[in-house]
């Protein structure tokens, strides 16, 4: 299982460098970039690989804040469960009295 996901992960890769380098040949020209006061002049097919990293290194770090999230939720939801056994289970040693 290992092998085929190293196989599949390679595959993409060669899949996403042969696009990159279709896109680089098929835009040749350049790209002017105006932010505030600078100006910055690229190639298009750098502009776009800038962009697509910016774009995956943010998901990167919200995808990675929301695991975080979700970690402290799932270690808070086990602390209040085992709270809860615990008083169940000392609730159960106790002798039942009868209501007369």
């Amino acid at each position: 299982m290992i092998i085929l996901k190293r196989i599949g992960l390679a595959l993409l890769i060669i899949l996403i460098f042969s696009a990159m380098v279709v896109f680089t040949a098929g835009n040749p020209g350049e790209v002017s970039i105006k932010l505030l006061h600078w100006e910055i002049s690229s190639p298009v097919s750098l502009a776009f690989t800038v962009a697509f990293a910016v774009g995956w290194l943010f998901g990167v770090i919200c995808m990675g804040l929301y695991a975080f999230k979700v970690s402290n939720e799932r270690r808070m939801l086990r602390r209040s469960l085992r709270m809860s056994e615990n008083e169940v289970s000392s609730l159960r040693s106790l002798p039942l009295s009868d209501a007369d």
